[in-house]
């Protein structure tokens, strides 16, 4: 959840009532054309919403849409790199373009992130329509971003996968999907002669402005063409990226059908010309200055009311993005491409077939909805690299490793191992072409680095977890041991900083003077704990790939999380009448100096309870977007060295249990979800189960604002994970079970032999009373381990549940636990 001060989790916003003119925009609205979800998954489909078509029918994208969730609501493939939506005008909150509150529109744009924090991203080329101008006067339309934004008609936004809908306040409706590269829009107009817009009644002889701008506002230069004849207009521009460093450049080819072209001509800021119909470097070798800029057509009385814009999309050249458009949507069959995007996405989903009895509406929609967000980025540009040439595949939208490696990887590794196959190789690629792995990527750039290197878990969870289909494993294993011992001269944006420290010392010290790169002096505790992990994940590819010695070596790397554990730390706070209370916690991990003596930093700073928002990627402190009490969980290599560290089973839980209870907790960030599991290793699996339940539905449900933090495609995750009954240790073939929310889900496996979870006994949704596990069978034999390996997902397989109103005995057993690095792991 990448994040800079200036960019700070957002208060909550309230929807307010537009004024009473909405209500006459709204008589003028085509209202034919206005779908509910449902009703257009009909019309497409023929369906009355059965089988696999039911799964749509629970896929909201607009939740995580207000509340900093900025969630990509709009129109899209898996993965897709064309992304259709509206573009608010909200700037704190226009991360993925739209905004379920009362901003204004501002256009339509075609690329776009989901789920990010930083800066806003992408959104290029955005266009916009105006049904008329006054006096049919083209100058008098408004044209920069700034002026021409429009009020929306409340509660018009209609979203379903591979659609999105919204009605405008000056009477445009507007409809948008999209294909891999190309976005379709379909603009409704009133059959009226004339209709209220910007304040005054114009003549229905529509304009369509398309700007080089991007949500941003980061473009600088560019080219913009329009043939008078048949509309086309073409370009590019150069752009930054959103939490990164560099440039990268778009283009574009948008043609447009409905009506006749009256008249074309470009605009710069405020300036609108008619008749000079190309601008640029490439039309005149002049530079376009920051700011609103392109071409516009003002188009006659469309016969049909409607006006079609198709927008080919290229990272290479403006020809392979007419190329793009002419060979995804060659007809502008506006139905048919919808249809071809909700196939796409049904395909993707029903590998999941949950038996959904007992369960609620609501709760089918976040699941389904969790899922389907899941599989928005990283988002697949291969045959759209500007780099390098290769003959691998290029994902981008990685955006960042630091929060989706822990749960969407994995969960793409089970349900989607084709697609996390080719994830797999493009980091690797992008290794083998850039020197090092990335942490953080968008936009053909290096995002910055929030902790560790943990692209190094990602290859780790896809290799123990045998992913094999063109990997290169070798040049795999040489791109992570880059990351342990090769420090880059700017670690802000890849591999590892400070090194030495870490080889000589084993910790990231608090005064350390790296002489070897630059990158963020800061955030030494959490990037000590990271980078003890990610050796363990290297030490474990180490081992499957017969290399001994560099296996210990990365091992006795793995413990060095001791190296900051301060066992005589108490944990110390003021209550609410400002009097330092202390609790009975003993041990966090803390600063260090490099002469070993400690340094302090509050156990609670960073957390809800405390400073919540002074730990982002500009940080002064030793902890990134997360406490001391937080961090201290991190050591999933080994837990029983931990639990013991802590005190032992019982006063490790009763630690966790207060985590979770007082605030300390914040689960909008994603590495609050493990310790939401950890209570296995503790013993006592059945408090993993009934914090699962707090959760949810109590901050991840269907409502707009139903995740608690940006979404990164990876809250949906958990929420999948959940509801399934098993959340992955990531890098390790490890799932710690808890009871499935479903009576029954199965999931489909490379063997064709499902993998099934049910619940034989006891099963009570939606009360959720029996929330604990009595027993357990793994196909027909009793199973008292609290998790299971990645063979269940691979080869399939029953696992069968009894579930109770109290705790049971099952998973306790100190053979039950989890592995350990200390306890066994490797025996």
């Amino acid at each position: 959840m990448p994040s800079l001060n200036s960019f700070m989790p957002r208060r909550r916003r309230f929807l307010v009532v537009l004024p009473m003119l909405a209500l006459l925009v709204w008589a003028l609205l085509p209202t034919t054309r206005f779908n509910s979800p449902t009703t257009l998954l009909r019309a497409i489909t023929g369906s009355s919403g059965t089988s696999s078509d039911s799964i749509l029918r629970y896929v909201d994208p607009l939740i995580g849409t207000v509340n900093g969730g900025h969630v990509f609501p709009g129109a899209t493939l898996p993965y897709g790199m064309a992304k259709a939506v509206a573009d608010s005008n909200n700037n704190a909150e226009i991360a993925a373009g739209f905004v379920s509150d009362d901003s204004e529109i501002q256009g339509f744009s075609h690329l776009h992130d989901s789920g990010t924090g930083g800066s806003p991203s992408l959104g290029n080329f955005p266009l916009f329509v105006h049904p008329g101008c006054p006096q049919d006067d083209f100058s008098q339309c408004k044209f920069t971003s700034f002026e021409r934004a429009v009020a929306r008609v409340n509660d018009s936004a209609t979203a379903q996968p591979g659609y999105f809908a919204i009605g405008l306040n000056n009477s445009v409706y507007a409809e948008m999907t999209a294909s891999e590269h190309v976005t379709l829009y379909r603009f409704s107009f009133s059959d009226k002669e004339e209709v209220w817009s910007d304040r005054a009644m114009v003549p229905t002889y529509p304009l369509i402005l398309l700007d080089l701008i991007d949500l941003g506002n980061s473009r600088s230069g560019g080219d913009v063409e329009v043939n008078p004849q048949t509309g086309r207009i073409t370009g590019n521009s150069t752009f930054k990226p959103s939490f990164g460093t560099g440039l990268y450049t778009a283009h574009f080819c948008a043609d447009f059908r409905g009506a006749e072209i009256r008249k074309t001509g470009v605009f710069l800021h405020t300036n609108v010309t008619e008749g000079l119909n190309a601008m640029g470097k490439e039309a005149s070798n002049y530079y376009i200055p920051p700011g609103s800029a392109g071409a516009w057509i003002h188009f006659d009385r469309p016969a049909k009311q409607q006006l079609m814009a198709r927008v080919g999309l290229s990272f290479m050249s403006v020809d392979q993005a007419c190329s793009n458009a002419e060979i995804e949507i060659p007809d502008f069959r506006f139905l048919d491409v919808v249809k071809s995007s909700q196939n796409a996405w049904k395909e993707k989903l029903s590998v999941i077939k949950p038996d959904t009895s007992g369960l609620s509406q609501e709760s089918l929609t976040t699941f389904w909805s969790g899922l389907y967000r899941a599989l928005i980025s990283p988002q697949d540009y291969t045959g759209e690299n500007q780099l390098w040439t290769s003959d691998e595949p290029y994902y981008d939208s990685f955006y960042c490793i630091w929060d989706s490696f822990r749960a969407q990887h994995p969960l793409l590794t089970i349900i989607d191992p084709a697609v996390q196959t080719k994830m797999v190789r493009s980091l690797i690629d992008t290794y083998k072409h850039e020197g090092k792995l990335p942490d953080c990527r968008m936009s053909f750039s290096k995002g910055f680095t929030q902790g560790g290197s943990n692209a190094d878990v990602v290859l780790a969870d896809a290799f123990v977890k045998n992913l094999t289909d063109g990997i290169d494993w070798n040049l795999g294993y040489e791109a992570v041991v880059s990351d342990a011992e090769v420090e880059p001269s700017d670690w802000s944006t890849s591999g590892r900083g400070d090194l030495e420290s870490w080889h000589k010392v084993g910790y990231v010290p608090y005064d350390d003077t790296d002489r070897n790169g630059t990158g963020p002096m800061s955030r030494g505790i959490s990037r000590t704990v990271e980078y003890a992990y990610d050796d363990f994940a290297i030490a474990l590819m180490a081992r499957g790939l017969g290399r001994k010695a560099d296996e210990t070596k990365y091992l006795q790397r793995s413990g060095n999380w001791r190296n900051l554990f301060n066992a005589e730390q108490e944990d110390l706070y003021r209550d609410e009448a400002g009097v330092v209370q202390k609790t009975q916690f003993t041990g966090f991990l803390q600063p260090r100096f490099r002469n070993g003596t400690w340094r302090y930093q509050n156990t609670r700073l960073c957390s809800p309870s405390y400073q919540q928002h002074v730990c982002y990627f500009d940080t002064q402190y030793e902890t990134y977007e997360g406490s001391p009490w937080l961090y201290t969980f991190y050591v999933p290599q080994d837990m029983a060295a931990l639990v013991e560290a802590l005190g032992g089973r019982e006063t490790f839980v009763d630690r966790l249990e207060y985590f979770h209870s007082s605030g300390i907790n914040y689960m909008g960030n994603e590495p609050n979800f493990l310790p939401t599991f950890q209570f296995h290793y503790g013993g006592r699996p059945g408090r993993s189960s009934y914090w699962v339940h707090q959760y949810i539905p109590a901050q991840f449900n269907s409502s707009i604002n139903g995740i608690p933090g940006n979404d990164d495609c990876a809250m949906g995750a958990f929420t999948a994970f959940a509801f399934m009954g098993f959340y992955p240790v990531a890098g390790q073939d490890v799932y710690l079970l808890t009871a499935p929310m479903f009576r029954e889900v199965s999931i489909q496996t490379p063997s064709g032999r499902p993998a099934t979870l049910r619940n034989v006994g006891g099963f009570d949704a939606p009360r959720y009373n029996n929330i604990y596990i009595q027993s357990a069978k793994l196909n027909g034999k009793p199973h008292n381990q609290s998790w299971i390996t990645h063979d269940f997902f691979v080869n399939g397989g029953t696992l069968e549940f009894v579930l109770g109103p109290t705790e049971s005995d099952w998973g306790t057993k100190e053979e039950d636990l989890p592995p350990s690095l200390s306890t066994g792991m490797f025996d």
